[in-house]
């Protein structure tokens, strides 16, 4: 296996850095990033009475929180990230009487059901970028984003993690631009050890097929984008030395 993709890019960070999941640096490179805008948010039913993550350890709520069902997905590492940062984990809250609605992808029909019957308190997940996206049922049926303290941010942010905008400008049923998550990017990585010539070539073959590739039309600006930092490619690794040749090549920005 030569090169991988994965989602969000904050979990290739977290293996160059050795923070999070990993216990030690990895040599890992970027070749390229498949642009994607996306954010993780947490949308609260206002019933629920929930300001602060802080609340689900201090009170003995009977809520029901809408989660991925694969207990191996990223967003399920997130949340098992973050809710330590407020002293408390998932299977915490379960035994102080909360249950789980479980989905497939983010915009699992189950879900979209339950947010329209009103039958879950809390959802935690990313998927907000396209047509039909949960999000945007959430907000038609008076859910809104719950923001993290900064203290909970800056932690997050040395693991790897990036806070980001959640614009009203896209979501008008937001009430004002939230922070949330980034969970941007699917960065196309391999190690440092590869040759030069081979990710030199892994670029030229994606320019080759640019026509041909189903961009995202609401990230994709460009050939450009994708060896660089950008909202819909957040890079905090490096690019491989012969990745970054191909670019400046082009005349790209590196």
């Amino acid at each position: 296996l030569e090169a991988a993709f994965v989602n969000p890019s904050a979990l290739l960070t977290q293996a160059y850095r050795g923070t999070g999941l990993f216990k030690e640096p990895l040599p890992v490179r970027a070749i390229t990033s498949y642009p994607s805008w996306d954010r993780f948010v947490i949308a609260v039913n206002p019933r629920a009475g929930i300001t602060s993550l802080a609340q689900l350890k201090e009170k003995r709520l009977p809520l029901r929180l809408s989660i991925r069902e694969d207990a191996t997905h990223s967003t399920r590492v997130l949340i098992d990230q973050l809710l330590p940062l407020y002293g408390f984990t998932l299977a915490d809250v379960e035994s102080r009487g909360a249950t789980f609605q479980l989905n497939g992808p983010p915009g699992d029909p189950r879900r979209h059901a339950a947010i329209k019957e009103g039958s879950v308190d809390i959802v935690f997940d990313e998927g907000i970028g396209g047509a039909g996206n949960w999000l945007n049922t959430a907000l038609e049926h008076g859910m809104q984003p719950l923001e993290l303290e900064e203290e909970a941010l800056k932690k997050l942010e040395t693991l790897g993690w990036r806070r980001a905008i959640l614009p009203a400008a896209r979501f008008p049923r937001l009430d004002r631009d939230r922070v949330c998550i980034d969970y941007s990017g699917w960065p196309l990585y391999t190690r440092a050890s590869l040759p030069d010539e081979v990710a030199y070539q892994v670029c030229a073959a994606i320019a080759a097929r640019a026509d041909e590739i189903p961009w995202d039309p609401n990230s994709y600006t460009g050939l450009d984008q994708l060896g660089r930092d950008t909202e819909a490619t957040p890079l905090d690794v490096p690019l491989h030395p012969g990745a970054a040749r191909w670019y400046r090549e082009q005349g790209f920005t590196v």
